[in-house]
């Protein structure tokens, strides 16, 4: 890979619930979800031994007993599971500071060039995995190749506990027999728009051109056809700005009356502008997420807001949008309000900008 970037995608493998069999010897193999058990609980994460039940990550807590009647459930302790992140990009930093994070528990890193002097990316791909496994006794999968799109495809490919190098000269083949659930940012929904036009897999995306694509999915049918050909010019970055901040509540009863519904904007209005003005966060627009109780969900969002916010704007702002998304008397399961692309962030700490770091 003389000459080309190399880039190393880095991926835990069942994060959260592999720290908690590493932190609990009477958890280690046993199927097990980080997440709440009761009333309308969702499971964050779970073990590969729960996996095979078909318990998979967002899934509710209910559905997720009802697939494996032996699950064990263990609340989330997120604070334990960012230091431990912390660690991992400890390791991370020894070859390079060039580390894009994309959660807790993945992150790209430009080796390129590196601290070690590693002239094969797959080498520094092993050295990172031997340090997370001996240091921290945790798993990760790697996935190396000249672009971001083709390394966290490649981290995906042998998971877990996988390292897979996709080189230019394979990159043409290995792309042909994708599914095109794989390729990033094709969702269920788009992944059936593809099918419906007989896109099955990369080679059938190849079949159709830019205009058509964009034609179907908007301006995404570019990025989808320049993946096609192993084509992402995206850089790792070193950070990233965090767009939006936000809270969102399950209830245990879905909310029917309009009082209920007030309550609840009233209460996720006055704990969005305690994070706001925690993070001194600002953005020019607020959306509202409604799940309603047949678990279709939808969003509106308000534009143009004051450059000062309060709980009341909030308040008013998300109870008009709620009028819009809730047209019958559908009853509700979730609520969310979030700001959204934030104006500046003068003065700001590059290292508090890192998502969820």
């Amino acid at each position: 890979m003389n000459g080309i970037r190399k880039i190393i995608h880095i991926d835990m493998d069942a994060f959260y619930a592999s720290v908690e069999q590493r932190d609990n010897p009477l958890l280690r193999g046993q199927p097990i979800a980080v997440g709440q058990a009761d009333g309308r609980g969702v499971v964050a994460a779970a073990s590969y031994e729960a996996r095979r039940f078909g318990v998979r990550s967002a899934m509710s807590s209910s559905k997720a007993k009802r697939l494996c009647p032996g699950l064990i459930f263990v609340d989330c302790r997120f604070d334990v599971y960012k230091a431990v992140s912390a660690q991992i990009h400890d390791i991370f930093h020894e070859y390079t500071d060039k580390i894009e994070p994309i959660s807790l528990d993945e992150a790209f890193l430009d080796v390129t060039d590196n601290f070690a002097g590693i002239e094969l990316a797959l080498d520094i791909a092993k050295e990172i995995k031997a340090k997370i496994r001996k240091r921290l006794g945790l798993v990760a999968s790697a996935g190396v190749s000249y672009n971001k799109f083709l390394a966290k495809i490649a981290s995906d490919y042998r998971k877990p506990d996988g390292l897979c190098v996709i080189p230019p000269q394979r990159a043409e083949e290995f792309i042909a027999k994708m599914p095109v659930e794989s390729f990033w940012g094709v969702g269920p929904v788009t992944a059936s728009k593809m099918h419906a036009l007989g896109i099955y897999s990369g080679e059938d995306l190849r079949h159709f051109s830019q205009a058509e694509l964009r034609m179907h999915f908007g301006k995404a049918g570019s990025q989808y056809y320049q993946f096609a050909r192993g084509i992402d010019n995206r850089p790792v970055e070193a950070f990233r700005i965090r767009k939006s901040r936000g809270v969102e509540r399950t209830f245990d009863t879905d909310l029917v009356t309009g009082q209920e519904l007030e309550q609840a904007i009233a209460s996720l209005s006055s704990e969005l502008l305690e994070r706001l003005d925690k993070a001194a966060f600002h953005g020019t627009s607020l959306t509202l997420k409604i799940k309603f109780s047949n678990f279709e969900t939808i969003t509106r969002t308000a534009s143009s807001l004051p450059d000062q916010l309060t709980e009341e704007i909030i308040f008013q702002t998300g109870i008009t949008l709620l009028a819009k998304a809730r047209t019958d008397d559908r009853a509700v399961r979730l609520l969310g309000l979030s700001v959204n692309r934030a104006a500046s962030t003068d003065g700001a700490n590059p290292r508090q900008l890192l998502l969820d770091l």
